[in-house]
C-alpha cells in the first residue's frame, strides 16, 4: 500500500480558450514495410533513440518476415532520414525494438523482440552495435511482443521483463496457449534463466511504473482476450522478492479487454499516472483513484471522451482496433493529448476496415476531442507501432507510424510552435538515463508531472529529450525526482531552450 503524504501537484487548468489544432505534414523517407504471416498480425514497434551523438533521434524499425532498418537522422529544419542499417541491426522475424542503456556506459543499446530468440545488442559510438554477450542473457523460441524495465534497488543491471503471446509449439493453440511473461532480474553483473510470470494471458503491452510513488516500480500487463478467451484480464505485479498478482483485495479492479498498447501520463495533477489502454472496440482511459488504499483505477473514458471506439472518418461503422497509444502536448498548450494508431488485424469481418488514427486534443476543461483529420493524421493503412516524439529538436512533436502491409509515415509538426521546454535528464551513474525518477515542471500556470519510464506502446519506445508544452508561459521551474528519492533543487529555465538536468 502506498504511504500518505501532502500531493503538491496542481494541474495546468489556464490554456487557449480555442484548442488549437495542430498541422502535421508527411514527409518522404525511404521506404519501410512491416509485413509476414499471422506471426506478424501483431507488432510492428519502432525504437527511438540517438546512438551517432547529434542528439537528433534515429528510427530503427521491425520488419516482420522482412528485414528491419535503422533510419539515420539528417533532419534540419525540414525531417529527412536516410536508411543505413548496420549487418547486426538487419534482422528478420523482429517484432518490435526498445532503446536501453543497459550497461550504463552512456550509449545506447538496443532490446530487439523477434519471433523466436530475442536479442540484447550493446551500442558503440557511430550506432554500431555487437551482440551483448558477457551478461548471459539467454533468450528462447517465444512470441515476444512487449517490453518493459527497470533498475532495482541495489543492482547494477536492470531487470527485463518481456511479454509474449502465443505459445506457437502447442498443438492444442492458438486458443487458451498463451505464454508466460519471462522476468529477468539481475544477479550481480549477469543474468540467469528467466523466472515465468504466469498465468500469461497473451501479452501486448506491458510496463514498470512507480503507480504508488513508494521507489519500487510495479509490473502492468494488458492482454489480448481474442486468445485467453476466458478466464484472463488485465493484469499488475508487486515486483516484491517473489511477484504476486494483486488481486480484489488489494484494491485492484478485475478488467477483461482486447488489450493491446499501454500509455501512461498524470492528467489529473494529483503526481499519479493515469493510463490509457488500446483495444478491439472502445479505448480505455482510466484515472487513478488516489483515495483508494490499493491499485485502483476508475474507468472515466466516455467522461472523457476519449472511447475512439469507432471510426471518425471514412463510413465504416464496425468496431475499431487500436493498437500503440501515446500521451504527448502536440499544440504545446500544457495539456497532454493522446495519439492512438488504428488498424485492422488483417481482414476481421467483425472489425473496421477503414481504421483511421486518433489525435485526441486535450481540452482545458479536461474533455477530449477528435482532430486527426484536421491535423493531417488521419491514416487508414493497418497502423501498429508509432512514436510522438520531437525529431529535430525545434520544441514541436512529431509522429512517426509504422504500417502493416503498408509503407511507413513520418508526418513534421508544423504548428506555430509556441512556447515549450526539453529537458535532457541524466546521471553518471547506474541507471544513466535515470529511468524510474520523475521530472517536475512548474510555471505561472501550474505544474507537470513526468514519470521517466521506458516500455509500455505497442511493441516499442523511445528514449532522449523529455518536451514539455507550455501554453504562454516564459519562465518555467524544473527539479528532478530521481530513482533512489533524492530530490534535486529547483533550477529556473526559459523556454525554447533545452534544460539539462544533469546528477
Amino acid at each position: 500500500m502506498r504511504p500518505k503524504f501532502a500531493v503538491f501537484l496542481t494541474l495546468a487548468t489556464v490554456a487557449n480558450a480555442e484548442t488549437e489544432i495542430p498541422r502535421f505534414e508527411r514527409v518522404d523517407v525511404p521506404a519501410h514495410i512491416y509485413d509476414g504471416g499471422w506471426e506478424h498480425f501483431v507488432g510492428g514497434g519502432v525504437a527511438v533513440f540517438d546512438c551517432d551523438g547529434d542528439t537528433l533521434p534515429e528510427l530503427f524499425v521491425a520488419g516482420g518476415s522482412n528485414q528491419s532498418q535503422l533510419f539515420k537522422n539528417t533532419s534540419q529544419e525540414k525531417l529527412s532520414f536516410r536508411a543505413e542499417t548496420p549487418d547486426e541491426l538487419s534482422l528478420t522475424g523482429v517484432t518490435g525494438a526498445y532503446p536501453l542503456d543497459v550497461d550504463s556506459d552512456g550509449f545506447m543499446d538496443l532490446i530487439v523482440l523477434r519471433v523466436g530468440d530475442d536479442v540484447l545488442l550493446r551500442g558503440a559510438p557511430n550506432c554500431e552495435f555487437a551482440p551483448f554477450d558477457a551478461l548471459g542473457f539467454q533468450s528462447d523460441d517465444y512470441w515476444s511482443t512487449g517490453f518493459s524495465a527497470t533498475w532495482e534497488q541495489g543492482q547494477n543491471l536492470p531487470t527485463l521483463a518481456f511479454g509474449t503471446y502465443v505459445d506457437r509449439h502447442d498443438p492444442d493453440g492458438p486458443f487458451e496457449t498463451c505464454g508466460p511473461t519471462l522476468l529477468y532480474r539481475p544477479s550481480k553483473d549477469n543474468y540467469g534463466q528467466p523466472q515465468h510470470l504466469e498465468p500469461g494471458y497473451c501479452s501486448l503491452s506491458i510496463l514498470f511504473s512507480d503507480w504508488a510513488r513508494t521507489g519500487r516500480a510495479d509490473l502492468r500487463v494488458s492482454n489480448d482476450r481474442h486468445y485467453y478467451v476466458r478466464g484472463g484480464q488485465e493484469q499488475l505485479w508487486a515486483m516484491e522478492t517473489q511477484p504476486r498478482l494483486y488481486s480484489s483485495d488489494d484494491g485492484w479492479l478485475p478488467y477483461s479487454i482486447w488489450g493491446m498498447g499501454i500509455a501512461s501520463r498524470d492528467l489529473t495533477g494529483d503526481g499519479f499516472p493515469e493510463v490509457y489502454l488500446t483495444s478491439m472496440g472502445d479505448q480505455k482511459l482510466q484515472v487513478f483513484d488516489r483515495e483508494a488504499s490499493g491499485p485502483t483505477w476508475r474507468d472515466a473514458t466516455y467522461e472523457k471522451g476519449t472511447t475512439a471506439h469507432r471510426p471518425h472518418v471514412g463510413g465504416d461503422g464496425r468496431p475499431s482496433t487500436g493498437w500503440h497509444a501515446q500521451f504527448g502536448d502536440v499544440n504545446n498548450d500544457g495539456l497532454d493529448d493522446i495519439f492512438v494508431a488504428k488498424g485492422n488485424v488483417e481482414q476481421m469481418p467483425d472489425a473496421a476496415l477503414d481504421d483511421p488514427n486518433n489525435m485526441l486534443l486535450q481540452r482545458a476543461d479536461g474533455q477530449f476531442t477528435e482532430s486527426s483529420t484536421q491535423s493531417g493524421t488521419a491514416s487508414m493503412a493497418k497502423s501498429r507501432g508509432a512514436a510522438l516524439t520531437d525529431l529535430n529538436n525545434d520544441g514541436l512533436l512529431d509522429l512517426v507510424v509504422v504500417n502493416r502491409g503498408a509503407e511507413m509515415e513520418v508526418y513534421q509538426n508544423q504548428s506555430a510552435p509556441g512556447k515549450w521546454l526539453l529537458v535532457d535528464v541524466s546521471q553518471n551513474r547506474t541507471n544513466r538515463w535515470a529511468i524510474g525518477g520523475f521530472i517536475e515542471v512548474k510555471t505561472n500556470l501550474g505544474s507537470q508531472t513526468r514519470e521517466i519510464i521506458l516500455g509500455g506502446g505497442h511493441a516499442g519506445g523511445s528514449i532522449g529529450l523529455h518536451h514539455f508544452g507550455l501554453d504562454d508561459a516564459n519562465q518555467i521551474d524544473i527539479r528532478v525526482i530521481w530513482p533512489d528519492g533524492e530530490t534535486s533543487d529547483w533550477q529556473r529555465a526559459s523556454s525554447g531552450q533545452t534544460a539539462r538536468l544533469t546528477r
